[in-house]
């Protein structure tokens, strides 16, 4: 996020001071020194309207004014949502008053008399911090939108998958974290005869008759070690003595702050020997 020295000198400056002299001592400073964009206005009343909608860049801004002091005007400017970085520096021959301006938001501030290297160095520098900030703030903006974009992607990504496995295979599963089954589609119960969570073992850790135990043990320790799975042999025997085999594949599903969510994954069966 470098800034050049065209950055600078192009930023937007408005200097609010009664006084027309001081207006314009300032304004020439600021002209000499290769600034492009500044106004002035000797009404602190129009400030806050000024500011909406030019967002200025840097508000050179005098505390002692009639109607409205610089203060005054700080609060006022503190309202606007759309700008959170108060971006004003303070002109003020009252030394009891820059701990003041300060604590009420300004973020520099200028001694009058006038000292025209100081009023530079601190406007250069007011501007660079100001001109990164905003750039930060819309790197941040930008990031924002493409994860919004890129979140909305994936659920619909998800919603797709989940339409094309349950349409490819026999049947379809989603496990939380601790291995509870929490989505099945298809007839699970009608092709394997048993409950859904009967697959990690029951409540009671009771055996299912049939399933093949080295087959288990072996899904139990990929899904236990948050691996992925293609294609895995999956097999029982019936009552009846017919063999049917499945193929089973399954991932790992993570969150957006990449913590384990669960499992889910697809089940076909590929034949019954009878």
């Amino acid at each position: 996020m470098m800034l050049n020295a065209a950055d600078i000198l192009n930023a937007s400056i408005l200097i609010v001071d009664d006084q027309k002299a001081n207006v314009k001592l300032i304004e020439q400073l600021l002209g000499e020194a290769g600034y492009t964009r500044v106004t002035s206005t000797m009404r602190s009343q129009e400030v806050c309207a000024r500011h909406r909608q030019n967002n200025y860049d840097l508000i050179l801004l005098d505390l002692q004014m009639p109607g409205m002091d610089g203060f005054q005007v700080m609060e006022s400017l503190k309202t606007d949502d759309a700008d959170s970085y108060l971006p004003v520096i303070v002109l003020t021959a009252q030394p009891g008053h820059k701990l003041r301006a300060l604590q009420a938001g300004a973020k520099d501030f200028i001694s009058k008399p006038l000292d025209l290297v100081e009023v530079k160095t601190r406007i250069h520098n007011m501007l660079e911090v100001r001109l990164l900030y905003k750039r930060l703030e819309g790197y941040n903006r930008e990031l924002q939108r493409k994860v919004q974009e890129r979140t909305a992607e994936l659920r619909e990504s998800e919603a797709r998958y989940r339409s094309l496995t349950e349409l490819a295979s026999d049947w379809y599963w989603e496990q939380d974290e601790s291995g509870n089954f929490t989505k099945v589609s298809g007839p699970v119960l009608e092709m394997l005869g048993i409950q859904v969570d009967s697959l990690a073992g029951d409540a009671n850790g009771a055996d299912i008759v049939g399933w093949n135990e080295a087959e288990r043990e072996q899904l139990r320790a990929t899904i236990n070690a948050r691996q992925p799975f293609l294609d895995f042999p999956f097999s029982r025997v019936d009552a009846d003595g017919s063999q049917r085999q499945y193929r089973v594949s399954g991932e790992p599903m993570f969150n957006q702050s990449c913590r384990f969510v669960g499992y889910r994954g697809i089940g076909v069966e590929i034949y019954v020997n009878k």
